[in-house]
């Protein structure tokens, strides 16, 4: 039976960790501008300006969705990070991190 050898680019992996992260830190700065932006369109949906009205409405279902893509975001770094620290450290748990 032949033997598989795995084998891991350390760097290149961390390096994908950190851009994962830095994507995260980016789409949580996005979030609050979108959040300042909601708060901003609610004042002015009382005075009675419908397109205001009809952004925060379309404002309100991306918001969601960049929230949770900033989480995946930033746990696929972590994780990134912590299978590329358990691969140098030649460590069996690293590998059952994306199971």
């Amino acid at each position: 039976m032949a033997k598989t050898e795995t084998m891991m680019n350390v760097p290149a992996v961390k390096k994908m960790g950190t851009t994962f992260g830095d994507i995260g830190g980016v789409l949580d700065g996005v979030s609050k501008v979108m959040q300042l932006l909601l708060t901003t369109l609610r004042a002015t949906a009382f005075v009675g300006m419908f397109g205001g009205w009809a952004l925060q409405s379309y404002l309100e279902q991306v918001k969601p969705v960049v929230d949770r893509l900033a989480k995946q975001c930033k746990e696929l770094g972590r994780d990134l990070a912590f299978s590329a620290q358990a691969y140098e450290r030649g460590d069996a748990e690293g590998k059952t991190r994306f199971y």
